[in-house]
């Protein structure tokens, strides 16, 4: 049970960080709304950020963790501290070239971050100035991915997991700034959040600093060279960032092809910040605890144990997963109203954006199953195999998005909607190709706890699913409403009556134990 307790400990932070998300992004939607200065400043802040996501997620951890666990398991803290180093000084010399390098290119980078804002000259001008600002981000988040490594091999997973709160925290400041300044869906109120970003990385580099310093685990910049350790990192991490970055490379492939449409970016952002909350939530918490659990458990030669841990994380991850994207499937425009629909975030862009919301999450399972299943490739240092599926999926997505944004503008449909289609069918097409690779190696098993669970799993969902619509027809003229207040109210509610009828129908059908609720919410010990 103390891979429960280690997911809940990562959970809960992830949780209050995503909480903190939402009111930033609720900020940010009364400010800039979902115009021209919107569809800046999230492209502006996707391309930093989809390095953070890269690497800070978990998916350069898939290369190094495995590594820096074998040091010190053979070597001891000092063998493994030593690799830590020559890893970080062979990230630190890449990214400050390739930081150099992008700040130069921008206007070149922006033709393919974004090519439709080439149509509207102010508009690609102010995303290269906002992106210029942001990118040194890249550089802190690829330090602080390094230290979150060390520190969750050593079983410390508060730090890295409470991270992104600074982040939330800083960029709300921001947005208040602006407020404070009189700046609403103006460049100068971009302008501030851009900077919002990039104070909030140096800040989440001192809270991994401090970390590492006091669990003994200080690192040196060390002079970059190519030891055996880093061509062996270099070998397993390039596969290993394209495949645990699958979710997040097809949202930026998204975000390139929605540039085409005014306001479709800003509209998968907001529809993306809402089902990501399960995402995070489950799927980092799964995999940020399970690659260095299974690691342990493979080099002990424990391999019932390693059957075991991956069983329970599925099991885990459907249990909170499946249920939310219920919910988001069936009431995503009460959701958005509550959230978003307030200042220069108009009632025109609620429908555009909860239909991309019930869409993304019917594939939200796919997305967190990925990150149950990637940590047993990369635990067994084989990066390679995630990395040809996510090469699949992608090529999928990508042809996917382009062909249903043109048919659906073709078909006087949302074109950004087609987007959204091709991202949840790519996710499945990846899960799925992982899935039966380790069934068919057999290094996954699914015991009779796991079937039976998946089973309760999705009737409880189902009967969850049809509460919650009911609730929100009959609140519908609460989410409506133009005070914060009856939509919060309505939201509190409708979320409450979810909750209560998933929970009773978990208990009752032995979808969860009372013994597995008292071993999470026990205090965790030493070991943990």
């Amino acid at each position: 049970m103390k891979l429960y307790r280690a997911f809940a400990t990562v959970g809960g932070l992830t949780m209050l960080s995503r909480v903190l998300g939402f009111a930033r992004d609720i900020l940010i939607a009364a400010t800039l709304g979902s115009g021209a200065v919107a569809d800046a400043f999230f492209v502006a802040f996707r391309f930093p950020n989809l390095f953070r996501r890269l690497f800070g997620e978990g998916a350069f951890n898939s290369a190094f963790v495995p590594l820096f666990a074998g040091r010190l398991e053979s070597g001891g803290r000092e063998a493994a501290r030593a690799f830590a180093e020559e890893a970080l000084a062979g990230l630190v010399f890449i990214l400050v070239l390739l930081t150099a390098v992008a700040e130069i290119a921008m206007p070149f980078l922006m033709l393919g971050l974004a090519p439709g804002f080439n149509a509207n000259p102010d508009k690609f001008d102010l995303a290269v100035l906002l992106t210029r600002i942001t990118m040194p981000y890249l550089l802190c988040m690829s330090v602080v991915a390094l230290l979150s490594g060390v520190l969750n091999s050593v079983g410390k997973f508060v730090e890295s997991s409470a991270v992104s709160i600074v982040l939330n925290l800083t960029m709300m400041v921001a947005t208040l700034v602006a407020m404070a300044m009189g700046l609403s869906n103006e460049p100068m109120a971009g302008v501030v959040q851009a900077w919002g970003v990039f104070a909030a990385g140096g800040l989440q580099l001192i809270v991994l600093l401090d970390g590492a310093r006091r669990n003994g685990l200080w690192l040196k910049l060390r002079r970059p060279r190519m030891t055996e350790g880093v061509r062996r990192l270099i070998a397993l991490g390039i596969p290993g960032v394209v495949a645990g970055g699958v979710t997040q490379l097809n949202i930026v492939i998204g975000t390139v092809i929605a540039s085409m449409q005014n306001g479709a970016v800003s509209h998968l952002y907001y529809a993306d910040r809402v089902y990501e909350l399960p995402l995070a939530i489950v799927g980092i918490a799964v995999g940020v605890v399970l690659l260095p659990d299974v690691t342990r458990h493979l080099r002990a030669g424990d391999h019932a144990a390693v059957m075991d841990s991956q069983n329970r994380a599925f099991e885990f991850s459907m249990l909170l997963t499946v249920p939310a994207a219920v919910a988001l499937a069936v009431a995503p425009t009460p959701i958005v109203q509550a959230l978003f629909q307030r200042g220069a975030f108009a009632a025109a862009d609620v429908a555009p954006t909860a239909y991309a919301l019930a869409i993304f999450a019917l594939g939200l399972p796919s997305f967190v199953l990925i990150k149950v299943f990637s940590p047993a490739y990369f635990a067994r240092e084989d990066t390679t195999t995630p990395m040809r599926y996510a090469v699949i999926s992608l090529t999928a997505n990508t042809l996917g998005s382009i062909a249903l944004f043109f048919l659906f503008r073709r078909l006087g449909l949302m074109p950004h909607l087609g987007i959204a289609v091709a991202t949840s069918l790519g996710g499945w097409l990846n899960a799925g190709l992982l899935y039966g690779t380790l069934v068919r190696r057999g290094n996954l098993v699914l015991d009779s706890r796991l079937k039976w669970v998946l089973r309760a799993i999705l009737a409880n969902s189902v009967v969850m699913g049809v509460v919650v619509w009911l609730v929100a027809a009959y609140l519908a003229e609460m989410f409506s409403a133009s005070g914060i207040v009856p939509r919060a109210t309505a939201l509190a509610a409708l979320v409450g009556a979810g909750l209560a009828v998933y929970g009773v129908g978990s208990l009752a059908l032995g979808a969860v134990e009372m013994r597995q609720l008292r071993t999470v919410l026990r205090r965790r010990g030493p070991a943990t």
